[in-house]
């Protein structure tokens, strides 16, 4: 409807119309949340069920604001035949490019599992609006204490996960879906020349993260969903590039795993197992880094967001 404006007009439009919906969806979940403090539980889970459709709403408005604004085409492949349902409970592993892959997985799984929880720092509960739209929305949050704390005070020790397995008790009953940007950041040629990536289009995948999802969690995950974000034709800006129509494809690729093929054990006090969990997760980095490779590949120049990180790359590693 309005692909026909240039992108230096069309994208301060999207921007506004994309925060009006936030404004409009996050004012409905605030105006809900009070109501979860009252001590029934069958009216706080009602409550919870209406906080995640108004999420549902939201992710909606976005994916056809851009279809009406936009000429962009949405690809992706793995996720016809994963036989995932709105009844589930999935661990969802993803790499991190930009913001504006929160709206891209959040659009691309809103029809096949329950709406996403992001892992949250327990710091940002204590933000206003945000920490008590999230608190709604049921986001498990994290608390973890650094080795010199534990150190200082061993009572510590273990009281991480067992504060974030509080947050998450409510997922027992509750068909939930949790995701997890496994690199931790977002990535840019930057980031990627310091860590000296082995990875041509990723950055290092951070275990410790993960391995405390799933200490915290792992009993209850059906599947794992390794979903890969590719822009095939990504100027440096994604996001803006985004909201402008300069995108030509988004490409997610989704691949559904066992639980049971991620290895199990002690992540911070048992060192073999630690190795086995890196190596591992690894592996699976190397193989969303060989399928974004093969996107890639189909075009005729390498586009320039991922021209930046080859410029970027160590000699040795290209």
């Amino acid at each position: 409807m309005l692909s026909f404006l240039p992108a230096p007009i069309l994208a301060p439009i999207n921007a506004l119309l994309a925060s009006l919906n936030v404004l409009f969806w996050g004012g409905l979940i605030l105006l809900a949340a009070p109501i979860k403090l009252l001590p029934i539980p069958a009216l706080r889970r009602q409550v919870t069920a209406l906080c995640n459709a108004f999420m549902h709403g939201w992710v909606a408005v976005n994916y056809y604001l851009l279809r009406a604004t936009t000429k962009t085409r949405w690809e992706v492949e793995g996720l016809s035949e994963s036989g995932l349902s709105k009844q589930g409970w999935y661990l969802v592993l993803a790499n991190h490019l930009s913001w504006a892959d929160i709206v891209v997985v959040t659009v691309v799984l809103r029809n096949h599992v329950p709406m996403l929880k992001f892992f949250l720092k327990q710091q940002l509960l204590y933000i206003p609006v945000m920490g008590l739209a999230c608190w709604a929305l049921d986001m498990p949050f994290m608390r973890r204490y650094t080795k010199s704390q534990i150190a200082k005070n061993p009572a510590l020790k273990g009281k991480d996960i067992e504060t974030t397995r509080r947050s998450c008790e409510k997922f027992r009953d509750l068909p939930t879906c949790v995701i997890n940007f496994v690199e931790g950041s977002r990535l840019t040629p930057s980031k990627h020349q310091r860590q000296r990536s082995p990875f041509r289009y990723l950055m290092k995948p951070k275990a410790g993260g993960i391995a405390f999802a799933l200490n915290t969690l792992g009993e209850q995950f059906d599947q794992l969903l390794d979903v890969t974000i590719i822009y095939p034709d990504a100027p440096e800006n994604i996001m803006w590039s985004m909201l402008g129509g300069k995108l030509e494809r988004i490409h997610v690729a989704v691949r559904t795993l066992p639980i049971s093929d991620v290895p199990v054990g002690d992540y911070d006090n048992d060192k073999a197992y630690r190795v086995e969990f890196q190596h591992w997760l690894n592996g699976l980095w190397l193989d969303k880094d060989r399928t974004i490779t093969q996107v890639l590949n189909q075009n005729t120049a390498l586009p320039d967001f991922y021209q930046g990180l080859e410029s970027a790359r160590p000699a040795e590693t290209r």
